[in-house]
Parts: structure tokens; sequence; C-alpha cells
């Protein structure tokens, strides 16, 4: 078998290092991707599958993208899932004896990719880590484009609360170690994203240690609140292992880390934030008909991403959260001075990931003309904020920075339009660099003289159509026809025979040529040099650049927050410590944003002594659900310090947020529906304490009535009795309204309804007291189930409810058997319901008809 060609010799060395990636191979122009990593680009980019000669019979599989359109192939495959490893010449092709040598640059990953252009503007690009061992679970989780990196930890049975960390950061990628392969499924079938085993070595204790006090450049981790946090640790510095590994750089961004507490703040588990839908709706996934949709008002990336973290990670603090309400109320108040800080802030780019890029040497001339844009800003910010005089407003004057010298740096050193690559001349500014200038100048003057060359040389020879030109084999050259070959001079010298002519060198222009390509390569590289260094001060200026970004995007944030609320016509809430929850005209934010809703406002009102529980009955489809959520997002709302939409409220700070909401299975793990809500309960029941807001929802549906409603009484009476939380029940269970007579701190409440005839209308008005009725089957008729089932099970209804099929309850609250299902009788209706079922009224004559009426009648009357 013949040997592989050198070329495809390196190719397979380089592979086998990064087999788990695609690997882009740069040739000349071009990026190739041989055998499986060209099937399968060929298949997710649409490229055409050609083959390529590898020094074997067979033709390797083959196709390319062009290298400088590389980003936009890369990032669509990162999407898709895929890794890219970027294999680049590392030495001149002019320099290199034998084969150009080549190394991978940088892996590109879902949580690794730097092209802005690829990256949601409003949204982080969180990578995670994840680890186990016998003390318990690590988190960490760093986004690279802006240098956010976080890490915590938890005991030995914190799995769930590892699902809801992720839940919260929504990473694009994450990397794990000893979580199990069960675990690892669980995480990719709720967040669809497969975590990747990650190296044991870079997750020992000891090595993340050293990883990260290498990095940060210090002794130990203490000063990061990481003593004795072993988990953390672990995850921390495997994670930053990965991403170096990736970036194949410094990361020099990554400044800090912070450890965090779950305990910090409100705490929402993953149910929570799904059905409340805080930032994405549960059907499609989509930003619209979310709480961020409603809330984002931002001018700029930087105040989009902060929003949407403030979401994610509402306030327990009373003091900071009534901070931010009161800097929302003076920019809600003043109209001409918020249009006009919003005005300001539409001209501010993405700072954040613009110095990401920077330190990450992938910066070009146009982001470092577009940070100087945003820097011209800074004293005109300044000027409207200062305008705004409250706590919140003088915490980010106190630590303005307008960066005046970054800008003047900038504003002397790069063009005005500067090209877009990153090794395009035409970046520094002409009067920066007075040898750059004189090589400019040189370069100018260089096509004079060869235009004043050309003419003097068709005047010298007469020869008409002589001309001067250029190209990267031959250099300059003197191009003649074939009919004036005859009067070309001796001191010509020929280079090239044409079809058409002759091509000459003669020494002036060998003279000028020398002058001109040595003052263009010089003007290339040194242009170079100087862009380098320019980036070089700036990225010095890195953490006072970066803290001024956040300091813009806490002003984004809290006028958007002013913005939304004078558009919507929100109100300010007062923050309590104590546990009520009292809402005048409450309204369901999204729900009344939708085209065409006349909501209809609610009041609610929740306190620990006389009604810690609300049990709500009514229909379905009358806003039971709607109301509940509302109550919950309002109080969220409150939470992060913005206004709410409601005449008035008065919030009692929440520790925790839970929601009992539809009915789901998980077919992965084995769980039915019942099964996945009654871990959902015990959860609930289990974590919340007396500062918590539940929601729960339909409470037992999933099994049989008298097991469901037996449930569903039991976990009232709990929640009552011993968590006392703030707590809205809805139920059809008519039954649990008589808990409101044993139990002080329980009140029915109901959804008003009005009947017109065989017609219902939904007032959608919560109202004390509880329904009567739940017009299920008036439901499904309006869902178009079929006319001859609604008739059906209108038919059973009715025998149903005239056959007293009910429930009791004893003083003590306990269930007792009804009358109605001792054995005799529980036969009789046996027996009825099997004659009824044999019964087929298409097949029978009428008077046949009325002869099973009678006997019917006849069994019925047996039972008296």
């Amino acid at each position: 078998m013949a040997k592989y060609t050198p070329m495809m010799e390196q190719y397979f060395q380089i592979k086998n290092k990064y087999k788990y990636a695609l690997l882009f191979y740069r040739l000349g122009d071009f990026y190739e991707l041989f055998y499986d990593d060209a099937k399968i680009a060929s298949r997710e980019l649409d490229l055409v599958l050609t083959g390529k000669n590898v020094g074997t019979e067979e033709r390797a599989p083959m196709c390319g993208v062009p290298y400088h359109a590389a980003d936009n192939y890369i990032a669509k495959l990162v999407n898709s899932g895929f890794k890219v490893a970027v294999c680049e010449q590392v030495e001149d092709p002019k320099l290199a004896k034998g084969l150009v040598k080549r190394e991978v640059i940088r892996v590109i990953t879902p949580g690794t990719i730097m092209d802005t252009n690829a990256l949601q503007a409003d949204k982080n690009n969180y990578i995670m880590s994840v680890f186990g061992c016998k003390a318990g679970f690590g988190v960490s989780a760093c986004d690279i484009t802006t240098g956010a990196y976080f890490a915590t930890e938890f005991g030995t049975d914190g799995f769930n609360k590892v699902i809801d960390e992720i839940a919260k950061f929504s990473p694009s990628e994450i990397i794990c170690s000893g979580i199990g392969e069960e675990n690892m499924k669980r995480i990719e079938n709720i967040f669809s994203v497969k975590p990747s085993p990650y190296s044991e070595y870079n997750f020992d204790l000891g090595n993340a240690d050293i990883t990260l006090c290498n990095h940060f450049n210090v002794l130990n981790l203490n000063g990061f609140g990481l003593e004795k946090r072993i988990c953390a640790v672990s995850a921390a510095g495997a994670l930053l292992s990965y991403v170096k590994e990736a970036q194949k750089n410094g990361l020099e961004n990554l400044r800090s880390i912070k450890y965090y507490e779950r305990t910090g703040g409100m705490i929402l588990d993953i149910g929570s934030r799904r059905n409340l839908e805080l930032t994405e709706t549960v059907r499609d996934k989509s930003k619209k008909g979310s709480l961020l949709w409603v809330l984002d008002s931002t001018k700029t990336s930087m105040g989009a991403r902060l929003l949407r973290s403030r979401l994610e990670q509402p306030l327990t603090d009373k003091i900071t959260i009534e901070k931010r309400l009161d800097g929302v109320e003076l920019m809600k108040n003043d109209l001409q001075k918020r249009t006009e800080l919003r005005e300001n802030l539409k001209q501010i780019y993405d700072i954040e990931r613009i110095m990401g890029k920077l330190v990450y040497g992938s910066a070009h001339g146009r982001d470092m003309a577009a940070l100087r844009a945003s820097l011209s800003f800074m004293p005109k910010l300044r000027e409207i904020l200062s305008g705004f005089d409250c706590a919140f407003i003088q915490d980010i004057l106190s630590n303005w920075d307008d960066l005046t010298d970054v800008y003047t740096l900038l504003c002397d050193s790069i063009a005005e339009e500067p090209p877009l690559g990153i090794k395009d001349v035409g970046v520094i500014k002409t009067g920066y660099d007075p040898e750059l200038d004189k090589l400019r100048e040189a370069m100018e003057k260089g096509t004079g003289w060869l235009m004043e060359m050309e003419a003097s040389e068709r005047e010298k020879t007469g020869i008409k159509n002589l001309k001067i030109r250029f190209n990267k084999v031959h250099g300059y050259y003197i191009e003649v026809s074939n009919s004036y070959l005859n009067q070309v001079p001796d001191t010509y010298i020929r280079r090239q025979t044409l079809t058409t002519g002759e091509r000459f060198i003669n020494p002036e222009l060998k003279e000028l040529e020398e002058t001109l390509l040595t003052a263009e390569d010089r003007l290339t590289t040194l242009e170079a040099e100087i862009f380098a260094k320019i980036k070089q001060k700036t990225a010095d200026e890195y953490s006072r650049v970066m803290q001024q970004a956040a300091l813009v995007s806490e002003a984004d944030f809290i006028q958007s927050l002013a913005e939304t609320a004078d558009n919507c016509n929100y109100a300010k809430p007062v923050i309590t410590n104590e546990n009520i929850i009292k809402i005048t005209n409450g309204r369901h934010p999204v729900v009344e944003r939708q085209d065409g809703c006349q909501y209809i406002p609610n009041d609610t009102d929740i306190d620990k002594n006389t009604n810690t529980v609300s049990i709500i009955t009514g229909p379905n489809m009358a806003g039971k659900s709607t109301y509940m959520r509302q109550t919950a997002l309002i109080v969220l709302m409150a939470q992060i310090g913005s206004f709410v939409p409601a005449d008035a409220a008065e919030i009692g700070i929440t520790d925790r947020i839970f929601t009992r909401v539809g009915a789901s299975d998980d077919l992965a793990t084995g769980q039915s529906t019942f099964m996945v809500e009654m871990v959902e309960v015990a959860n609930i029941l289990n974590n919340a304490t007396e500062n918590s807001l539940l929601i729960l929802d339909e409470l037992g549906r999933g099994t049989s009535t008298f097991d469901g409603m037996s449930i569903a009484w039991a976990v009232i009476e709990h929640i009552a009795k011993k968590i006392k939380a703030r707590t809205l029940f809805s139920t059809h269970y008519q039954e649990l309204t008589a808990l409101s007579d044993r139990l002080e701190n329980v009140k029915n409440y109901c959804v008003s309804v009005m009947e017109q005839g065989e017609d219902v209308i939904f007032l959608r008005k919560i109202k004390e007291g509880s329904a009567d009725k739940s017009y299920g089957v008036h439901v499904a008729k309006l869902a178009g189930v079929p006319k001859s089932v609604v008739r059906r099970a209108n038919q059973v209804l009715s025998i149903l409810c005239s056959s007293g099929l009910d429930v009791s309850v004893n003083d003590k609250g306990e269930y007792v058997d009804p009358e109605v299902y001792n054995d005799e009788k529980v036969k009789k209706y046996a027996e009825i319901a099997e004659y009824l079922e044999d019964l087929d009224m298409d097949e029978v004559s009428p008077k046949e008809a009325w002869e099973k009426l009678n006997t019917l009648c006849y069994m019925a009357k047996a039972q008296k």
C-alpha cells in the first residue's frame, strides 16, 4: 500500500489529537475537511463533496470553505452542536523548508465561540461544568465573551439544585465528571444539551486548585470565597482548563471568580421558571409571550443581558429592592430626561464583548471604532444621570469613569472608517505615526512615479502602447506588443514571452520596484505593529472599561423598568418584611399585553394568620390559573425592583416561589404524570418555608377521584398547619372548600360565572366563596368535541349528580364512606351501568326503547 502524502500525514497527526472536533485544515486560501469530517460538513453546510488524491489508491472525501468566510460556516456547525478545531499555517510559506508547519490555534465549541454575530446579543453564552463526588456536587458557569465567572456547591442530596442552577444559567455547553450516566441523561432530556465527560485529572481538587491559583496569580483562593469549597473549586478549575484548551490563550478577561450561595436571593426551581415563563414560553421557547418580553425596554445589549440576569435572580434584600424602586420611580416621572437617556444609550455598542474580542486577539478596526463611538457618549450620559437624585443613580455616578484617556487614544489612532479585516491596511489614522505617514506618502507618490516612467519610456522608444504593469510572480514589468518589438532598446531585459508580445525590465524600473515593494511590505508590517500596540494599550485598561460598561448596564436596566412601568401603567409596590401579599386590581403582565385582550383585574389578599391558604374553585377556562400566575409574577417583579401591574401592592419578602402547574411525564426515567406531580409536591412540602409563595393548580388530578382528593386535602392541611406558607390552591374538588370551616387560616374564593340558557359567560372576577359547578362539559363543547360526545357527557353527568355521588367529611376533617357506597348500592349501580353499556339506541324500535326505559326505572326503584 502506498504511503500518504506528507501533507496528509501531517493532517492525520493533527486530527488524531482532535478526534472529537471537525478539523478545519488550512490549505492556501481555503479551510479543507477530509473523510468523515468532510461528509458531515457537506451535509450540514450544503457544500459540494469532492475528493483528493492523498497518496493511496483511494480518493479522500473532501470539501472546503474560503478562509475569509469561515466564521459563518463555523458558527452554523457550532450552533448545530458540533465542535470545530481551526488548524492554521503557523509559519510563512515563503520561509518554510519543506511542508508548512500547521497547528490548531483554537477549538470552537457552543460554549467557547467568540464570534458575536453568532451569539444572541441579549443573552449570556454560558458554558458550565458539573462535578460530583462523595462530598456533594459542584457547579461553575462562565461566559468568556463578557468575563462572567461563577461557582457554587451543594451537598450529596443536591442534584435537584444542580438542575435548578442549570436552568438559571441556561448554558449552551456542559462538561461534567462524577455525576453518573443517569444524571447525564436527565440533563440532556431536560435541557437538550448533552453533557460532555471531561478529564478527571482536571476535576481533581489539587489540580483544579493549582489551575485557579496560577490563573489569578494568588497563593490561595480564600479571597474569592472558595476556602474549603471542595466541589466548587473542582468544577471551576476544570472549567477553566477546558476553556484554556479550547481558546489556546491565557483568558486574560477572566479576572475574578464569584462564589455565590443559592440562598442569596429568591430561589426559583426549574419548574417555577418554566411555569411562570420568565424568559421564554413553554410552547415554542420564544421570548415573545414571556415576562422578559414585557419588561425589556433596554437600549443596549449589555443592559438586556443584565435585565435577564436580574429576572432570573430576584432579590430578598429589602434595602436593595427599595433602592431600585426609587430609581424606577424617579425615571418614570421624568419623561423628558428618560427619553434623552434612552436616545444616548441607543448609541452604545456592546462594550463587554468588544473588550472580550480585544483580549482574545480577534478585535478588528471596526470594533475599535465602535468602542470609540461608545466612549464618546460617556460625558453626556453622566450629565443626564446627574439629574436624577436617588441612591441608585448616585451609586452609579460615584464610580463613573468617562475613560477620557482611552477615548483620546482611539480618536488619535484609529481611522474614521477602518476596514473590517484584522490584517487590512488603513486602520491607523494619518498623522498618528510619522514613519507610517512617510511610507504611505511613498506609496502614493510611487503610483505617480510609475505613470511618469511609463510616459517617459513611450516617448524615448516611440512605442505608443508600452505599458508598465505588476503581478505577484514577476513583479513590475514593461509590456510591449509584437508589432513594436523591433523598437525595444538594448537596455531592456526580457522577463517573459507571451503570444501577444513580450515583458521586459530595465535598471530604472528594477530600482523603482525595489523601493515600492519594500515600502509596501514595511507599510503593512508597521501598521500591524502599531495596531497591535493600540489594542494592547486599550486591553491594559480592561478592568476600568468593564466597570464602566457595568455602570452603563445598570443605567439601562433601571430606565428599562421605568419605561415599561410608564407605558403599561404599573404602580410602585410597597416592600415589607411581613408575610403578606396585598394586591389591588392586579393584572397579568403578559396576558394584558396580548392583542385584543381586555384583562379583568383582581385583588389578592394573603397573610399569615387569617388567609394563609386561598382555595380557588370555579369553571375550567375561567381564569384561575392566570390569576394565580399573575400573583406570583407580581411578587417576582417587585423583588427585582420593578413596578407592578396593579393599582397598589404591598409585597412581603418572599424567599421562594413554588409552582405546581399542569401535567407532564418523564418517560426517560420511567416516571408517570402522577409520579412527576407527586415528586414536585414532595419538593414543595420539604423545602417551603413560611416566607414562601406556593402556587398549586389542580393537585391530585392524576389518580382516582378519592385518592387525589385525599392527597389534596392532606396537602392543604399540612401547609396551613405546619408550613404556613402563603398559598393559592385551585381545584375542582368542591369538597375541599369544607376546610375553610375547620382551619382559621384557609379561605375560599371562586371565579364569577353568568349562565344564559345553555351558554356560560366567564366573568373572570375572583370573589370570596366557593363555586358549585365546574362547567367542564361546556368547555368540551367550546373546544369542538363532537356534539354526540357532549350530549352523552351531559346525560352521564345528570345521572351521577342525581345519584348523590358525593363525599362526606366528619368533624375531624376525616373522610367517611358515604351511604351511597354501601356494598348493596354499589352492586345495584354496577347493574344499571352494565345495562346501559350494552344498550345501543340506534338498534332498538320506539316500542323496545320504551320497554328498556321501563326496565331502568324498575331497577332504580328497587334501590329505594
